[in-house]
């Protein structure tokens, strides 16, 4: 009657996007970017990274990681790339504003800012160009 329950050793756990797939990794990163959880994205991304080092949706999530850390000189180099690469990408541009604004460098952040309002037409982000030209003194 005092039998010991057998234990089972269940085995560990994989998290989708961990391979060399970089679809896998894409979904994975952004769900946990989703949930704030940038760390771990980058846990995610990296790997993916180092097998596709262009692959423009996982630097973007890479991108978006870094902001979220508030590593935004990383975040403004991948960004910087991006928009090279790409300059009608309009979130990239404006990420890229947001994170120059972020490190207090209105003056290079407004172009990047005013380009995306008016690539996208967006009311917020008309709103971070009129935010930023007041932090950089253009507006009273």
């Amino acid at each position: 009657m005092n039998e010991m329950p057998e234990i089972k050793v269940l085995p560990p756990v994989l998290f989708p996007g961990t391979t060399a797939r970089h679809e896998a990794a894409y979904r994975t990163a952004h769900d946990f970017l989703s949930r704030r959880a940038p760390r771990e994205a980058l846990q995610v991304l990296e790997p993916a990274l180092e097998q596709e080092p262009d692959n423009r949706g996982l630097r973007s999530l890479r991108a978006w990681a870094y902001l979220m850390r508030a590593q935004l000189q990383k975040a403004a180099d991948e960004l910087t790339g991006l928009v090279a690469e790409d300059p009608a990408d309009a979130w990239s541009r404006h990420a890229l504003g947001r994170a120059l604004e972020r490190q207090a460098r209105y003056d290079d952040a407004l172009p990047h800012l005013r380009l995306a309002a008016a690539m996208t037409g967006d009311p917020e982000h008309e709103y971070d160009v009129l935010r930023v030209e007041r932090l950089a003194g253009r507006l009273q």
